[in-house]
């Protein structure tokens, strides 16, 4: 019995947006996903830190809006789920695979578009 997976999309798309921001700590999300993607996640982190670093530029919450989630299940215990998000400068997309592991569900791909 999986919970509804929408707001998980929601609460982590807003979670990943302020880790590339540079405003949340990655360690905060590291429940929610499973070892391959939290280091991708890692990663590409530490590459917006440097590109920040770098521009001159510093970390700032982002304002966003999440415009929708649509969701689809695969196959039973997996949700694939694409959230759409409105910001300042432009419009992304980020989509995940949510796949139930012990009654929860943990992110196992993440792509910011």
């Amino acid at each position: 019995a999986l919970p509804d997976p929408v707001p998980l999309i929601r609460n982590l798309t807003v979670g990943v947006l302020e880790v590339m921001a540079g405003v949340r700590e990655i360690e905060q999300l590291a429940r929610w996903f499973d070892e391959e993607s939290y280091r991708a996640l890692i990663t590409r982190a530490n590459l917006a830190t440097r590109a920040r670093s770098a521009r001159g530029v510093p970390a700032l919450r982002p304002v966003h809006t999440i415009m929708s989630v649509h969701c689809s299940s695969p196959a039973d215990g997996v949700t694939e789920g694409v959230a759409i998000v409105a910001g300042p400068a432009r419009t992304r997309a980020v989509a995940m695979r949510l796949e139930g592991i012990d009654g929860r569900w943990r992110t196992t791909s993440l792509a910011l578009l």
